[in-house]
């Protein structure tokens, strides 16, 4: 075969292996959608814990035992449940002083230091809740956050609504591109709810007569990327 009629199959076998990657690999319309819900929250969790200084290890330890036994005791008593309660820190550290005519830092004491996670269900009974913990001698109280349990069940309508978005974008993509819009070639789901208010509360918060808490609403949002297929106008 002669070189020009050799290298004309080449490129013909080229084309032909193009057309059938461009066949499957149809062109298209990838957008975003996004659609929104408002929720209450119906689950709070609060760390709670004490603290106790001692000049000795193990006095520091026995009485920190002592304290979180009344803490948890209250927890029990308020209807929560154990299941609903977790140690999430215990220590026990030294303390240091200063010695001004050496430098050094003597230990002067220790400070023992127990923390549980309480998960509360029913969240108009965080500020009641949070009021029994300081009643019990609980001091240092904080890292509140509220959640909505059933986000992904509420958010069935919105996820919808965000399919109907994408493809109203789509749709003006395709108008100004000169396109008909097809059936979508895929659809994924991206994001999903945060908490509403996640942070630490200051102890003299927490020692108030009353605490005050403001659950309110949580916005849960979903995000979907949907690929349309188009095709050129008839």
């Amino acid at each position: 075969m002669k070189k020009p009629a050799l290298l004309a199959a080449v490129l013909a076998t080229t084309l032909l292996a193009a057309s059938a990657r461009a066949e499957d690999f149809p062109s298209a319309i990838s957008v975003s959608g996004e659609a929104s819900v408002s929720a209450a929250p119906d689950l709070a969790q609060i760390d709670a814990g004490v603290a106790n200084d001692a000049k000795t290890a193990k006095e520091a330890s026995d009485a920190n035992n002592a304290a979180m036994g009344k803490v948890l005791l209250a927890l029990k008593s308020a209807g929560i449940a154990e299941k609903d309660y977790q140690t999430s820190r215990l220590s026990l550290q030294p303390q240091y002083g200063q010695n001004k005519s050496t430098g050094a830092s003597p230990v002067v004491g220790f400070r023992a230091s127990n923390r549980v996670t309480v998960k509360i269900r029913d969240v108009t009974k965080v500020a009641g809740i949070i009021d029994t913990l300081v009643s019990a001698g609980a001091n240092d109280i904080g890292n509140i956050s509220f959640e909505v349990t059933q986000a992904s069940k509420l958010l069935d309508d919105a996820r919808e609504q965000a399919v109907a978005d994408a493809r109203r974008k789509a749709e003006i993509y395709a108008k100004a591109a000169g396109v008909t819009l097809g059936a979508p070639l895929s659809v994924t789901e991206g994001g999903g709810p945060v908490p509403l208010f996640k942070g630490r509360m200051a102890e003299r918060m927490a020692a108030a007569p009353q605490a005050a808490v403001a659950p309110g609403e949580e916005t849960l949002t979903v995000t979907v990327n949907v690929s349309w297929a188009i095709k050129a106008k008839e």
